[in-house]
C-alpha cells in the first residue's frame, strides 16, 4: 500500500511512510465540487486581475511571514507526510520557495512591464508598437509527491503574481501538506477562492483538467502528462509538462574527485533519490574511476538513515510502495545484467517500527545503493528509477562522455565536473538538458530566478524565471499608427501603379536598408497620390 490510502468514495487517510502513524484525512472531490470551484476561481480571477502589482506583492510577503511564524511545523508536516528528513524539508522546500516569493514579489512587476518593439524601418512610416502582459485566468496546478510544498507553492505565487487565481490538485500521496498552502494564503487574508485547495486521486485530478482552467502546470510522470495534454486538448487548454528525468552527471579524470563525490552521494540520495533532477547515471572518466567510485562508497557508508523527524538523519523513508517495489526491480536488473552493488542494494533490516496501513508494507526504507559496472544497454539505466541508486559506467573521451549523457528518452538536467572550465562550458553547451551545470548538481530547481524545464520527454514548457512567468500570461501587441492622415499604399483597389509599388516594397523596403528604401520614396507617394484621387 501507499503511504495514503483510500477508505472508501469520499474520504481519503495520509500516512506517515516511515511510521504508518495517521497524518489526517481529506475529502475525495467530486466531479461536480472541481467544476464549482473553477467557476468560484474564475470569478475570483476577474477581481484580482485588477489589482496592483503593490497589492499581490502584498499578499505574497504576508504568505510568507506566515511560513515564515511556522518553519519548523511546517517542516515537520512535510517530513511526517512525504518521508524525507525535516532538515531536508527546510532546505529543499522551505528555503528555495521563500527566495522564490520575494523575488517575484519584488521583481514581477519589472519583469512583466510594457515593452516598446523595434519594428524596423515601420518607425520611419510613424507607427510604433508594444507587447502589453494580460493574466490568463484560472491556473490549475497539479503537483507532484515529492516535493509537495515548493513546487505547487511557487508556481502559485508566480500565478498570483501575474495576475491569475489558483486551483491546487495536490497528490493523494501529500494532501495534507497541499491543505496546507490554502491555509497559509488564508492566514495571509487572501481574497475569498483566490487561491483554493481540491484533494482527492487522479479523478479529481482529470476533473480539473475536464473543468477548463486557462493553464495546467502539471509535475509528474511521462504516461501522466501525456494523459494529461491529450484531456486538455479538448478545450485548447494550454499546459506546462514537468515530467521524468535520467540525469547524468559526467566526471572527467581532472575533476576535485572529493567534492564530486560529495555531490553525487547527495544528488543521488537526497529525498531518498526522489527528485526528477537526483543523478541517475553517473558516468567518469576510466582514469577517475577506482578513486572516485571508492570515496562514494565510503561517503555513503556514513549516511544515517531513518525517520525523518531527527535532525541527523540524512536518508528517510521512500513515500510510496510502488516506488519501493520500482527500486528494486531496477536494482535487480543491474545485478542480472552482470553489474555490481558495491553498498547497499536492499531493503534497511535495522528493525524500524513502522505500523503498515491496512495491510501495506512494514518497511519502507531502502538503503542508498551504489552500483558500478553500469553500461546503458541495461533497462535500469533507461528508465527513470526514482529512488537512491547511482549505477556508475565509465567512459574514454570527452566525445564519449557527450554521447553517453544523451543516449536517453530524457532531458531535464546534467551536470559536468572539471577543473577545466573552458571544458566543462563546452561539454555542457552539447548536452541535451533543460539545465546543466559544471561543478554543481540538482539544486537549480531551487533558484527560483532561473528557468526549470526539460527536453525530449523530460517535459514542456517552463516554471521558473522570466520564461516561467511568461506561461502565466498573454502577450498583447498594441500598433499604433502615428500619422493616421494617409492612405496606406498597400490598400485597396489595386492597379499598375499599386503593383510597382509592391515590387519596390518586397526589393527595398524589405531590405531593412534605410539607404534603399530612400529610393522608393517618389514611388510610394505616387500610389498614395493615386489612392487620393480615388
Amino acid at each position: 500500500m501507499a503511504s495514503v490510502i483510500q477508505t472508501n468514495e469520499k474520504q481519503i487517510v495520509s500516512y506517515n511512510p516511515a511510521t504508518g502513524d495517521e497524518i489526517g484525512r481529506v475529502q475525495q472531490t467530486s466531479d461536480n465540487d472541481v467544476r464549482a470551484a473553477v467557476a468560484r476561481s474564475r470569478d475570483a480571477f476577474h477581481m484580482w486581475k485588477t489589482t496592483s502589482f503593490a497589492q499581490r506583492r502584498a499578499l505574497v510577503m504576508k504568505a510568507r511571514v506566515v511560513i515564515l511564524n511556522e518553519l519548523d511545523e511546517i517542516a515537520h508536516l512535510i517530513s511526517a507526510e512525504s518521508g524525507k528528513p525535516f532538515g531536508e524539508a527546510i532546505a529543499m522546500e522551505i528555503a528555495p520557495v521563500l527566495d522564490l516569493m520575494q523575488h517575484f514579489a519584488k521583481k514581477a512587476e519589472r519583469l512583466l512591464k510594457p515593452r516598446r518593439v523595434n519594428i524596423g524601418l515601420y518607425a520611419t512610416m510613424g507607427r510604433y508598437s508594444k507587447i502589453v502582459y494580460h493574466p490568463l485566468g484560472v491556473v490549475g496546478i497539479i503537483p507532484a509527491w515529492n516535493y509537495p510544498f515548493s513546487i505547487p507553492l511557487g508556481e502559485t505565487v508566480m500565478a498570483l503574481m501575474a495576475g491569475n487565481s489558483v486551483v491546487i490538485k495536490p497528490s493523494e500521496l501529500t494532501p495534507v501538506v497541499g491543505e496546507k498552502i490554502g491555509d497559509i494564503f488564508e492566514k495571509a487574508g487572501a481574497p475569498a477562492n483566490l487561491v483554493q485547495v481540491i484533494t482527492g486521486d487522479g479523478r479529481t485530478g482529470a476533473a480539473l483538467v475536464d473543468a477548463a482552467p486557462d493553464k495546467i502546470m502539471f509535475t509528474g510522470s511521462v504516461a501522466t502528462g501525456k494523459k494529461i495534454a491529450a484531456a486538455a486538448s479538448k478545450n485548447l487548454t494550454s499546459v506546462v509538462l514537468e515530467l521524468g528525468g535520467k540525469d547524468p552527471m559526467i566526471v572527467f579524470d581532472d575533476a576535485n574527485l572529493q567534492l564530486a563525490a560529495s555531490a553525487a552521494v547527495w544528488g543521488a540520495f537526497c529525498n531518498s533519490g526522489q527528485s526528477c533532477s537526483s543523478v541517475e547515471r553517473l558516468y567518469v572518466q576510466e582514469g577517475a574511476a577506482k578513486q572516485l567510485t571508492k570515496l562514494i562508497v565510503e561517503k555513503t557508508r556514513e549516511l544515517k538513515q531513518g525517520a525523518g523527524d531527527a535532525e541527523d538523519i540524512s536518508i528517510g523513508a521512500m513515500s510510496s510502495e510502488r516506488q519501493l517495489r520500482m527500486v528494486e526491480d531496477h536494482v535487480e536488473d543491474f545485478r542480472r545484467a552482470g553489474a555490481k552493488i558495491e553498498i547497499g542494494g536492499k531493503v534497511l533490516s535495522t528493525g524500524l517500527s513502522r505500523k503498515p496501513p491496512e495491510g501495506g508494507i512494514q518497511n519502507l526504507f531502502y538503503e542508498p545503493t551504489v552500483i558500478t559496472g553500469a553500461t546503458n544497454e541495461m533497462r535500469a539505466m533507461r528508465e527513470e528509477t526514482f529512488g537512491p541508486t547511482l549505477p556508475i559506467a565509465t567512459f574514454k573521451t570527452e566525445d564519449e562522455a557527450i554521447r553517453l549523457a544523451n543516449d536517453s528518452e530524457f532531458g531535464l538536467t546534467a551536470s559536468v565536473w572539471t577543473r577545466d572550465y573552458e571544458k566543462g562550458r563546452r561539454v555542457a553547451e552539447q548536452i541535451e538538458a533543460g539545465s546543466v551545470c559544471v561543478n554543481e548538481v540538482l539544486y537549480t530547481h531551487g533558484i527560483g530566478q532561473t528557468p526549470w524545464g526539460g527536453f525530449k520527454n523530460s517535459g514542456r514548457g517552463r516554471t521558473h524565471g522570466a520564461e516561467g512567468l511568461m506561461e502565466l500570461v498573454q502577450p498583447q501587441h498594441i500598433h499604433i499608427n502615428r500619422f493616421a492622415i494617409l492612405p496606406d499604399a498597400w490598400w485597396l483597389p489595386y492597379s499598375p501603379e499599386a503593383v510597382k509599388t509592391f515590387r519596390g516594397f518586397a526589393t527595398k523596403f524589405a531590405s531593412g536598408s534605410l539607404l534603399r528604401t530612400a529610393t522608393l520614396m517618389p514611388q510610394l507617394f505616387r500610389r498614395i497620390r493615386e489612392l487620393l484621387k480615388k
